[in-house]
């Protein structure tokens, strides 16, 4: 497994795979690597003959207020983990490979419509600096396969309009949440939790199940399934900022129970902002 940092040493070996007629699948993540993970490597590794797996946390979707410098770094484990999936090339680059310009002068890119819904209401320019940093990482690997969890599912669908939009060609693999044995969807930022908040915020995904379920009985009522599973989130302590009934494709607002639907919650409890969804 061969650790890069620079663009012309990647672009280098990417040359070497082509020649040789080697499909490439590339996981984005920003480290601190759980199971789930995990999981989009191993869907990779069944995609292409080549895994890249980059590693980079993204100051550019992080506000002023946000975590960015006590994000979760831990790229020894990491590494280790990724070398037993067999991954061949891990990405590290650093801020100046990524943006050598700085942040005020970076290109966006930025995928309207869907940004600033949702988690990109209260997450101002997150998702523009999402689809900037991955379109750049599409540029710099050109992979033919893109691995993504489902778990953050509005980042899945942004990124989709992109390479829609940017007709980029590769194709985006969306991987099911991996989660824990109470149901709760795994995540770095399950870190900052504690073992008693961790079986609280299982009622997220409760609720989802619950709501799901409801849908599924014929209940079409969703502006009140919404307010029902917003009120027992909240009584059980977490505040929450929104739980949403969506279409999938475009995750406009539902009209009725016809469609593909996806519902959708985010809420913090304590300074830790958790985010799930399912499809139903």
């Amino acid at each position: 497994m061969q650790q890069i940092s620079n663009l012309d040493e990647l672009r280098k070996v990417r040359q070497e795979w082509r020649q040789q007629g080697l499909s490439v699948a590339l996981v984005p993540t920003m480290g601190n690597l759980h199971s789930g993970h995990l999981k989009l490597v191993k869907k990779a590794r069944e995609l292409a003959d080549r895994v890249i797996v980059s590693i980079y946390v993204n100051p550019m979707q992080f506000a002023a207020n946000e975590d960015l410098d006590n994000y979760p770094r831990t790229l020894v484990e990491d590494m280790r983990a990724l070398q037993e999936l067999g991954v061949e090339v891990v990405l590290t680059p650093n801020n100046q490979d990524i943006y050598p310009r700085g942040l005020k002068q970076q290109t966006l890119v930025e995928v309207p419509g869907i940004s600033d819904i949702l988690c990109g209401a209260s997450r101002k320019g997150h998702f523009r600096g999402v689809a900037t940093i991955v379109c750049k990482l599409f540029n710099m690997v050109q992979p033919e396969h893109a691995v993504f969890g489902e778990k953050d599912f509005q980042q899945l669908q942004v990124i989709r309009l992109m390479v829609q939009d940017l007709s980029i060609p590769l194709i985006v693999h969306g991987v099911a949440t991996e989660r824990e044995a109470n149901g709760l969807a795994k995540s770095s930022r399950n870190g900052y939790l504690t073992e008693q908040q961790k079986q609280t915020a299982a009622v997220i995904y409760q609720q989802l199940q619950r709501t799901a379920q409801q849908i599924r009985q014929g209940k079409n009522n969703l502006h009140q399934l919404e307010a029902d599973a917003s009120k027992v989130i909240q009584s059980a302590g977490l505040n929450v900022e929104y739980f949403s009934i969506r279409r999938r494709e475009d995750l406009q607002p539902a009209e009725n129970i016809q469609t593909e639907l996806v519902i959708l919650a985010a809420a913090k409890l304590g300074n830790t902002r958790l985010i799930d969804n399912l499809l139903c």
